[in-house]
């Protein structure tokens, strides 16, 4: 086990435990967290494998000195390549399944935390239940479960169990199927998780009352009395401006640019492209002649240190010749917060996964959605359904549909070039303006935030 420090906690403490599952939006959004929480002073233990603990601390910007890292070990997994016919990442269940065998050392941890600190908190990703079920059989411990997506998501899901009953808040709604969100393979997997979710004391959202308030609402009504904490954004607000040395090599062609006129294209790091669907992109956004950022590479593997060849993704002849100066394509690990916050940039082609969505909406940048699997077709339905501050780029009825050239083209000049595109800014910067508020003193958020820490200091 490595701990990056720190004795454990002192008597009369309390000490909060976060377990994240084992893929890149899960790490991060629980390691801002654990910032937030680390800033009120308490210790804060941030566990995971060896390998994640690497990947998690190897892509997060801001200091993470206060906080002490577990990195365990675990069987070793095989860690194939992404496969483009594929639209859920299942390369990546070996290793969720690796992550698994946690169980045993975050017992160890709890068991020692527990005798040195007066309560110990555990926040658990709800895909990592298992887990962290030792929690509840420990006196001084309690347990609460962190829900990855927003309450319109997870109300979905419940609402499609209970057979969708009319209810208020969904009416009028297109709310997207959810079949072929996950294969057979990973929904027994969380089916598996959600047996042990009834021991949690709580559960907590990087969600916003402000957010998707009449969700958390509905979810609260349908809890059991648990109590439920919609503590997010977790992302930081305000983006701090990095000296040229430490800036990514796409900013600078950002700071040459107009104000709103580029289109940032990312569809996140569990997605692989067939290259007839890169190919389509590349014309689409080459004929609609807006200024755009492409991020463009292989979804992580489980293993993101275990190298392939990095492919060249096929791109038409003579693409990136012909949109020179006009448009950028970023191979590597692109800062996302950093682009969506730059004034240059006005909207976002995205995959809708709850942290590009929550990055967006925090930034004012309305979204082109294209959901691809998992909570990503509600949560594009709640920007472009209840939020209304982004449009369908790909319809999730037509998910197994190549979208064609124009399509991309078409979505892209909506956002870009339209007095709708121009509303949905407008909207998605009065949201911005409203979330920014609801954090600072007195605000929904924060007002959440501290009852949250005073419910655990207690």
């Amino acid at each position: 086990m490595a701990s990056n420090g720190g004795n454990l906690a002192q008597k009369n403490q309390v000490v909060v435990v976060l377990i994240p599952f084992s893929a890149q939006g899960h790490l991060n959004q629980l390691l801002h967290l654990s910032n937030i929480i680390s800033s009120h002073n308490i210790p804060v233990h941030y566990v995971s494998t060896v390998t994640h603990i690497r990947q998690a601390t190897l892509r997060h910007h801001d200091s993470i000195s206060n906080i002490h890292f577990h990195a365990f070990d675990v069987p070793t997994f095989v860690s194939p390549s992404p496969d483009p016919e594929s639209d859920f990442p299942s390369h990546l269940i070996p290793s969720f399944e690796a992550s698994m065998h946690l169980r045993d050392p975050v017992r160890k941890l709890l068991l020692s935390l527990s005798s040195e600190a007066k309560r110990v908190i555990v926040i658990h990703d709800s895909a990592m239940a298992s887990v962290a079920q030792d929690a509840t059989n420990i006196p001084n411990v309690e347990n609460y479960t962190f829900h990855i997506t927003c309450a319109f998501s997870v109300y979905v899901h419940y609402w499609n169990r209970i057979g969708r009953p009319s209810v208020e808040a969904m009416n009028a709604l297109k709310v997207p199927s959810l079949e072929g969100c996950f294969p057979t393979q990973f929904l027994d997997f969380l089916t598996t998780q959600r047996e042990f979710l009834k021991f949690s004391d709580g559960f907590i959202y990087n969600t916003s009352r402000v957010i998707d308030g009449d969700y958390i609402e509905l979810m609260e009504a349908v809890t059991d009395g648990k109590e439920i904490w919609a503590l997010g954004p977790f992302n930081p607000l305000a983006v701090e401006k990095k000296d040229s040395k430490e800036r990514h090599s796409c900013m600078e062609w950002l700071d040459k640019q107009e104000p709103n006129s580029v289109i940032y294209v990312s569809f996140g790091t569990t997605t692989t492209l067939k290259v007839e669907q890169i190919q389509q992109i590349a014309i689409g956004l080459e004929q609609s002649k807006q200024k755009f950022i492409w991020v463009l590479r292989d979804a992580d593997k489980g293993d993101i240190f275990d190298e392939n060849e990095a492919k060249r993704l096929d791109l038409p002849n003579g693409f990136e010749e012909r949109v020179e100066g006009k448009g950028l394509i970023v191979r590597d690990w692109a800062p996302q917060l950093e682009i969506l916050s730059h004034p240059s940039t006005g909207g976002f082609m995205s995959h809708c996964g709850w942290n590009s969505c929550l990055e967006s909406i925090t930034m004012g940048v309305p979204i082109a959605t294209w959901p691809m699997h998992s909570d990503q077709p509600s949560n594009a339905a709640l920007i472009t359904e209840v939020l209304k501050v982004g449009l369908v780029v790909k319809d999730w009825s037509q998910r197994k549909a190549l979208v064609t050239a124009s399509d991309v083209e078409n979505g892209v000049r909506r956002l870009m070039q339209t007095k709708e595109g121009d509303e949905m800014r407008e909207r998605a910067a009065w949201l911005k303006n409203v979330i920014h508020m609801s954090t600072v003193v007195g605000g929904v958020s924060r007002v959440e935030m501290d009852s949250f820490i005073a419910h655990i200091t207690k």
